[in-house]
């Protein structure tokens, strides 16, 4: 077998005729160096992708990590004057004699119609693309050490791939030093010195490159690129790394896979990583989609990169659609698309009016709605517990594409998103419910906060979505979803469903006070826009005491005619309205309600809703209402006066107040009966002096009444107690109850002292002039 040395003089002696016999070919070879050349500046070739590219065809050893390091230098180990030079190392099974003989001929690649082996070049470029920065390329590889010249060689007169032995310059020693990483040099090393006018060019291409580079590729898992410099301080790194990768269970039923890369760039100014959901499917290739150029392949692989978290990037944008290498279309779409596109020759873009690519973009939103359904229905395939459940949700594509190509593309996913059952709905139970966009509905974030702190406290919300509509999950109804949802069709629930809820749930009576108010306020900030013509005014909203002293709901247009009333002075008139019996059809809001309103923040615009069902009312407003409603109740009558002595003796009334409502109230003569019209009020036969010189009230007839005797016994009303005393004495300074010697009698006679007068009556009398 021969040497590497011996097979490259065979290749110059035999196919180009070097100190050898002519090869008939020659004619047909300058032809084709010809067109290489032509197409070689014709085209806008990415030189750096074309080596990244062979790189990922190439083959690597078992056991071996694939990688590729660039390493650019100012010193000129060549020899040959270039102001700086580039070095590739690559840790690769090395060049073999088929692959030399490949790369001394002109569009006989080793890896052409294997497109379904996996080998992604295609452009019959490869390796040659190095000549746009350098005029002599070297390989070092398997004991090969050969280079190539720009230029036609001197003796067959062909340039690009006639192959030189090189003896020295660059040496072994030279180029260990440079790399730096070991005693043992990778298997195959490239040296370029650079054209004088491309260095610029080659540091801004290196400094460019995508750290997602290594998304799509199967074998190089690391990439780095470094600057060496005769001072080291001067010297820069950058290294871009998959440093894990987890495959996830296979969809058979769809021809699909995933997996999650975890990609890390690290750098002189930065170190970063990210985290890529992959998913892989395969579609059958269409037949009115075939094309030449990949003729032998039978199915489309479309690959879908989600990354979670903030991407890997180089400047401001990402590209958005790669052929296994980045192009530099910029989609806006939140995820990257990956698939075999046929691209223009400078790979900045994809071919979108050749059919093969339009047959990829229709298979685009089937990939994508499969798996944006992995990633939110089958959560435990991603590791996204430290995520918001709804962060799935962010690569729907709502921003439109400077490409009206891909535009169709986010068309048709929205299309086929609307119809899915992909959106959760809010549960309280440990099974997730998905619906198509159009069956679930947003809430108000007021009323969710209301939701969330009554079920915090006890309140069974299992129901929220029997309703007529499905509730959006609470994760996922927040504004900044709202694009998303928005896109998807995803509306408000009606106005009317907040009633339904609101009487399905225990949201007024099984709530805390701050609760209630927070949900009266809900509907009071939004009453006039969505809920005055609701059915919600004939909810039972408005809490009152009833009768028995609890808890009773009326609505806002409620019929009833009762008043339901806030407080001014805590539990005072709830207390004193239950001994009423409620008689003035007024009703008072709960003592802590009463509280928590008047603590609340808003409680004027809670007032202002209230207005239409729930009236202020002081002390002296209440009385003055009820003293015309006793309807003649004799108890009733009685406890109207001991209140006015209790909310006088409390200043819950002032002086001028009781004497008014006095002046009005009806009061309990002694004969049992309510009386509302009198001249002058006698003090209780019971508690006179006279009553036995005159006996009874003589002057009945002429609008004096008696008091009857309940005035004089204690009294026990709402809780408050009262001496016969004590209300004797109010009455008689606020409705002038007084005894005969105290009045001046009207012009009548006293039955009672027509009749003999008796030892006992003039003693009384006697006793009544001497007082």
């Amino acid at each position: 077998m021969a040497t590497p040395k011996e097979h490259i003089e065979e290749i110059r002696r035999k196919k180009f005729s070097i100190g050898g016999e002519v090869n008939p070919l020659t004619e047909e070879l300058h032809l084709t160096v010809k067109m290489l050349s032509a197409e070689l500046y014709a085209k806008d070739v990415h030189f750096l992708m074309e080596l990244i590219q062979n790189a990922e065809d190439n083959e690597y050893p078992s056991g071996v990590n694939p990688s590729l390091e660039f390493v650019l230098t100012s010193r000129d180990i060549t020899g040959t004057g270039a102001g700086a030079t580039l070095l590739m190392f690559n840790n690769e099974k090395g060049f073999s004699a088929s692959n030399i003989n490949s790369i001394c001929s002109v569009a006989k690649s080793t890896k052409k119609g294997n497109r379904k082996l996996g080998y992604i070049g295609e452009k019959g470029i490869g390796f040659k693309s190095v000549f746009l920065i350098t005029s002599r390329p070297y390989i070092f590889s398997n004991g090969y050490q050969i280079r190539f010249n720009e230029d036609p060689c001197p003796h067959c007169n062909l340039g690009y791939v006639v192959p030189e032995w090189v003896e020295e310059n660059p040496i072994f020693s030279e180029i260990q030093e440079i790399y730096d990483y070991g005693s043992t040099l990778p298997t195959t090393t490239l040296i370029l010195p650079l054209k004088a006018d491309k260095v610029n060019a080659v540091k801004q291409q290196l400094s460019s490159v995508q750290p997602e580079v290594l998304l799509f590729l199967t074998k190089i898992k690391r990439l780095s690129v470094r600057e060496h410099n005769e001072n080291p301080k001067l010297n820069t790194v950058s290294a871009i790394a998959i440093t894990s990768e987890t495959n996830f269970v296979k969809r058979k039923n769809i021809d699909a896979e995933s997996s999650m890369l975890h990609l890390a760039a690290q750098g002189d100014k930065f170190d970063n990583e990210c985290s890529y959901y992959m998913w892989k499917q395969k579609f059958p290739v269409n037949k009115k989609n075939k094309v030449e150029r990949r003729m032998e392949v039978d199915e489309w692989v479309i690959t879908l990169a989600f990354p979670f978290g903030e991407r890997l990037q180089r400047g401001t944008t990402s590209p958005g659609i790669y052929a296994f290498l980045p192009t530099e279309m910029v989609t806006n779409f939140p995820f990257i698309m990956q698939a075999d596109f046929l691209l223009s020759s400078s790979r900045e873009t994809i071919l979108f009016d050749d059919k093969w690519n339009k047959g990829i973009l229709r298979c685009m939103p089937y990939a994508f709605v499969n798996a944006l359904t992995s990633l939110v229905k089958l959560t435990e395939d991603a590791p996204v517990s430290s995520l918001p459940p709804m962060y799935m949700f962010s690569f729907v594509p709502v921003t439109s594409s400077p490409f009206p190509q891909l535009n169709a593309v986010r068309e048709n996913i929205k299309a086929k998103l609307v119809e899915e059952s992909i959106i959760p709905s809010e549960s309280y139970l440990k099974q997730k419910s998905f619906h198509k966009p159009r069956e679930v509905g947003r809430l108000m974030p007021a009323f969710w906060n209301v939701l969330e702190k009554a079920k915090g406290q006890g309140v069974d919300l299992d129901n929220l979505s029997d309703h007529g509509i499905c509730v959006l999950s609470s994760s996922f109804d927040k504004q900044e979803y709202n694009e998303v949802l928005n896109f998807l069709g995803v509306g408000q629930v009606s106005n009317d469903w907040y009633g339904k809820c609101i009487q399905s749930s225990d949201l007024v009576m099984g709530v805390s006070e701050d609760v209630y108010l927070e949900l009266l306020l809900f509907l009071a900030d939004n009453w006039s826009s969505k809920f005055s013509w609701t059915d919600i005014k004939n909810i039972p909203l408005i809490k009152y005491m009833d009768l028995d002293g609890k808890v009773a709901l009326c609505s806002i247009n409620d019929n009833n005619q009762r008043v339901v009333c806030l407080l001014h002075h805590d539990s005072w008139l709830i207390d004193w309205n239950r001994e009423f019996r409620c008689v003035a059809n007024y009703f008072f809001m709960p003592q802590s309600t009463h509280i928590a309103i008047r603590s609340c923040s808003k409680k004027e615009t809670l007032r202002n809703w209230m207005k239409v069902r729930v009236m202020n009312v002081e002390v002296s407003e209440y009385a003055a209402v009820l003293y015309d409603k006793l309807n003649g109740n004799r108890k009733l009558v009685v406890a109207y006066a001991h209140f006015l002595f209790h909310s006088y003796s409390r200043k819950y009334l002032s002086a001028g107040e009781v004497a008014s409502l006095c002046s009005k109230m009806p009061l309990i003569d002694n004969y049992g009966q309510s009386n509302t019209r009198r001249n002058k009020i006698l003090v209780p036969a019971n508690g006179s002096n006279w009553v036995e010189l005159i006996g009874s009230n003589p002057w009945t007839h002429e609008g004096y009444i008696e008091l009857g005797e309940d005035y004089l016994q204690p009294g026990n009303f709402a809780g408050q107690t009262t001496t016969g005393v004590q209300l004797r004495e109010f009455l008689r300074t606020y409705v002038h109850a007084s005894d005969i010697p105290d009045i001046i009698p009207p012009n009548a006679g006293i039955p009672a002292l027509s009749s003999p007068l008796s030892k006992q009556k003039l003693f009384c009398s006697w006793n009544g002039l001497e007082g």
